[in-house]
């Protein structure tokens, strides 16, 4: 009785604020148009044909989640030939990072709001075989509609936070059941594991984490070493940044910046839709700034003497840590939980993080632990163990070989995965 309540006070206040979600979307859509396309699948409306039944369906939601899901796709595909492949998403950024994992029969789509009436329009539409959420992607409704249809569903690559639990916990009503018909979790870590089952799911199993297996583009990592050649100086990386902490950057690099060699900055942000303003913050605090979408294949002569580089392009990531001499991991400073560090280590990126990496937990651990990334107190300390990093080439070059053999050590978890979700397939 109780989440019937809950679920139909969930339900109007989500019919209610679907306006408002339309025209947020059609808002963003102005420095990113994919928000604008197929507007109707956000309510379960799908203009392209499905075949009857059989899709492994995917939700990625956004751009991690979407490159962490291409490993499991893989393996998916070899213990299923023939098996097609339904990924939805959230994000701009994640479906079209999508687009790069379909294949002939494959599909995608967004997936829709979680009201209850567009769940069910969405699996009537497509039928899936089985639904596979990356990560935290639990949802009361879509786990309700799941049910009736009795449809299976795995949580991927799965990870949990104190900080989520005591949410989940606040809103027991809601998200208690949703967990409770998961039919399976596969957990990063076993802190991990431990969480998900005090929310009630009863299959819980530790298989790794997915990001492990991602493959960084060896081209890109070797184009940024070559640009790195051609600067002739240090590189420092602010790894995917967010909201608040490029201005911390700034106002410690001015601080801090004495160094004989002029290191050049280059700030990457986490959401596209930020760079205008990331520009703005740069040119406000007085350096030279070069934006990599301004060139091709070789920086201009400007550019090599600016000050600071934005990374203003997408899927580039293995381009700047192939340049970079050391990079600062973005999440960390301000209080949001941190960024993947693994594909830093993976590239031989050495990294220093910040004090909050609660939601990669046990990779920035381990991390530390294996010598492949560094820990700092506060921004300015971490700055002044890069800095040190680009100044101190053997140390350098000795952090990165540890960072690429700790990223091959915890290889796996997508054949693990993708054993356990065929398992559960007809």
């Amino acid at each position: 009785m109780k989440e019937r309540i809950a679920l139909a006070l969930y339900g109007a206040l989500l019919r209610l604020l679907t306006p408002f979600y339309l025209l947020r979307l059609w808002r963003r859509g102005r420095a990113e148009p994919l928000y604008r396309q197929f507007i109707g699948e956000r309510l379960g409306v799908y203009k392209q044909a499905a075949p009857a039944h059989g899709w492994i369906w995917i939700h990625a939601v956004s751009l991690g989640e979407t490159r962490a899901a291409a490993a499991l796709v893989e393996r998916l595909r070899a213990l299923r030939p023939g098996s097609r492949i339904l990924l939805t998403h959230s994000t701009a950024t994640g479906r079209e990072a999508g687009r790069e994992l379909l294949r002939e029969g494959d599909a995608q789509a967004w997936l829709p709001y979680d009201r209850g009436d567009a769940v069910r329009r969405f699996l009537l539409h497509w039928q899936p075989a089985v639904g596979v959420l990356m990560e935290t992607e639990i949802w009361p409704n879509l786990q309700a509609e799941a049910a009736r249809f009795r449809l299976p569903m795995v949580l991927a690559n799965a990870r949990l936070s104190e900080k989520s639990l005591r949410q989940g916990r606040r809103f027991a009503a809601l998200l208690q059941p949703a967990a409770r018909r998961l039919t399976l979790a596969l957990a990063q870590s076993e802190p991990d594991a431990e969480r998900i089952r005090a929310m009630g799911t009863p299959r819980v199993e530790v298989m790794g984490n997915l990001k492990y297996d991602m493959q960084p583009d060896s081209a890109l990592i070797e184009r940024g070493r070559a640009w790195r050649e051609r600067l002739g100086r240090p590189v420092l990386l602010a790894a995917v940044f967010r909201e608040g902490e490029e201005q911390m950057l700034l106002d410690a690099w001015k601080k801090l910046r004495v160094y004989g060699q002029r290191p050049l900055l280059v700030i990457v942000p986490r959401h596209p839709q930020r760079f205008d303003e990331v520009a703005a913050l740069v040119q406000a605090a007085g350096l030279t700034l070069a934006r990599r979408s301004t060139w091709q294949d070789l920086p201009p002569d400007e550019a090599l003497a600016a000050d600071c580089w934005l990374g203003d392009s997408m899927r580039e990531m293995p381009l700047y840590y192939g340049l970079a001499d050391a990079a600062l991991l973005g999440g960390s400073y301000a209080k949001l939980g941190g960024q993947n560090l693994i594909e830093a280590a993976a590239c031989g990126c050495p990294m220093v993080m910040g004090p909050h990496t609660f939601n990669f937990a046990e990779a920035s651990t381990l991390a530390e632990s294996a010598g492949a990334a560094l820990r700092a107190a506060d921004i300015e300390q971490a700055l002044t163990q890069a800095l040190r990093l680009c100044e101190a080439p053997s140390e350098q070059q000795a952090m990165a070989r540890r960072a690429m053999a700790f990223a091959a050590q915890h290889r796996g978890a997508a054949e693990r995965m993708a054993q356990a979700i065929s398992a559960i397939l007809p």
